[in-house]
């Protein structure tokens, strides 16, 4: 089998800058606060009549098929990741390809959160692998404030999320030895309800009602305590699982792209995995956890700063609700 190999990144973040400053005058929180149990100083928040989520994969995917020399025609597939689409259905995957301008090539959505990208990108190399497309498009892309409970009441879960967009253009390699060399799957389902929006559902008789917006039912719920504790034991296996598959050691990263969730987390990684802090890619600070969106936001910092370079060995790795968690290892 053929590899596949991230020819094109690109990623795009809405113009509208929102500071932790800027939360503290709408709920009882503070900078300080934010910072120390987060990372996070500011993220960008969607302008409405401008920025839509699958705009916002569109105008990524543009500046990921440039840096691959590829026109929008050229592409075969798309699979978008995202817990934010647009409408309930259809999903964003036909809205981004009609933005596009792309006719009648298949659009497939993936709603697999904090995990979309990897997962996305997974069913993406499987495709080049068997030869059934050459040119796949991958897209990560969150509009998460206008879903957030901007009361006191929320305030643990609305600091933390931003919107944004990034993309990936996947294409076959020349060489077994460059490309995608594994991705890894998981999930456990035990844990749905500790992160989770729970309403409105289909099971419920009235999808939505006015008991569900007073009780923040509608809103995202995190059980932190028990996210971490999870999230700070499988980004460990899921890194070291990929390196095992490909005989490599954690001291041969030379870029590790973990999902922006949490400043502390993305520490206890880089320091369980003995890497020096230049080797672990963070940009929590600048975007806060943009969820499907943040690894390839991430990919495409590190490429365009220098930080990534061909032949560099490249882990992505991600945890989030489901829960699930991914990786993929990469010779770029």
């Amino acid at each position: 089998m053929r590899n596949s190999k991230i020819a094109g990144v690109g990623h795009y973040v809405p113009e509208r800058v929102v500071t932790n400053k800027d939360l503290e005058k709408i709920m009882d929180t503070s900078d300080e606060w934010i910072r120390e149990r987060t990372g996070i100083v500011e993220r960008r928040y969607f302008v409405e009549g401008v920025d839509t989520t699958s705009n916002m994969g569109a105008e990524a995917a543009r500046r990921a098929l440039k840096m691959a020399g590829l026109e929008p025609a050229d592409l075969d597939m798309i699979v978008f990741a995202t817990l934010s689409p647009d409408y309930v259905f259809p999903g964003s995957g036909v809205l981004l390809q009609r933005e596009l301008g792309i006719k009648e090539i298949p659009a497939l959505d993936v709603r697999n959160q904090c995990s979309g990208f990897v997962y996305a990108l997974s069913v993406a190399d499987q495709f080049i692998k068997t030869g059934m497309y050459n040119n796949v498009l991958v897209v990560g892309s969150e509009i998460h404030s206008s879903g957030l409970d901007f009361s006191t009441r929320g305030r643990g879960v609305s600091v933390i999320f931003g919107d944004g967009a990034g993309a990936a253009v996947l294409t076959p390699s020349d060489s077994n030895e460059q490309g995608i060399l594994s991705t890894h799957l998981h999930a456990d389902g035990e844990f749905a309800e500790e992160l989770a929006t729970i309403d409105p559902g289909s099971n419920k008789k009235n999808r939505l009602t006015h008991e569900m917006i007073d009780e923040g039912t509608i809103y995202p719920y995190m059980n932190g305590n028990t996210v971490f504790k999870h999230a700070v034991t499988r980004f460990p296996e899921v890194i070291t699982e990929a390196l095992q598959k490909n005989n490599y050691q954690p001291s041969d990263i030379d870029m590790l792209i973990p999902h922006q969730a949490n400043l502390r987390i993305t520490s206890y990684i880089q320091q369980k995995m003995q890497l020096p802090m230049e080797k672990v890619f963070s940009n929590i600070h600048k975007y806060g956890n943009t969820t499907a969106a943040s690894i390839p936001i991430a990919l495409s910092e590190a490429v365009l700063e220098g930080r990534i370079k061909e032949g560099d060995l490249v882990c992505l790795a991600a945890f989030g609700s489901g829960f699930t968690w991914a990786s993929a290892l990469i010779r770029w």
